[in-house]
């Protein structure tokens, strides 16, 4: 595992195939940053499915409201849904969607993030200056690149638990 530097601001996701930690990006994107560990707090984002993995692209996540067993996972619906959170501001950047960085997903309004989020499996500048990065995984990408892909995945990869890093070191 990476060495973790503020673990009030790194998430750790335990995914099948073992651990990705990712530091998130407060001084670039705060409420995006909080938002995400508000939810990890929340435990929403456990056992929730990577309802649109792309090869070559991203791996999306993080409808927490029909994305998971607890709720009666709807493979149909997932990536329609958020949280009972309002939805967030776009905090957009000069930080590059690069591999391994996380993006708020969102629909055509720029100001409709909520708690989707992607991780980009290279680097993809196109999506510069219209998605919001908020983190960066430093540790786990070998895990993220085993993902199953799919839109949706026959049988989709989840994300075991999502902890805020103060919480559990």
């Amino acid at each position: 595992m990476a060495e973790i530097k503020d673990p009030e601001n790194t998430i750790i996701m335990t995914l099948k195939d073992g651990e990705v930690v990712i530091a998130l990006l407060p001084d670039v994107a705060p409420k995006h940053s909080e938002r995400m560990k508000q939810l990890a707090r929340d435990k929403a984002y456990d056992n929730v499915c990577f309802h649109r993995v792309i090869e070559g692209f991203m791996a999306q996540s993080g409808d927490v409201a029909n994305g998971n067993m607890e709720n009666n996972f709807n493979l149909r619906r997932a990536g329609t849904g958020g949280s009972n959170y309002p939805d967030l501001p776009a905090e957009f950047s000069k930080l590059p969607h690069d591999r391994g960085t996380l993006g708020a997903a969102r629909s055509q309004n720029p100001n409709s993030a909520n708690s989707q989020f992607f991780i980009n499996f290279k680097d993809n500048h196109f999506l510069n200056g219209q998605y919001t990065v908020y983190g960066r995984v430093i540790s786990g990408m070998e895990h993220v690149d085993k993902i199953t892909r799919g839109e949706p995945p026959a049988n989709p990869d989840r994300m075991i638990t999502v902890r805020v890093a103060a919480d559990v070191l």
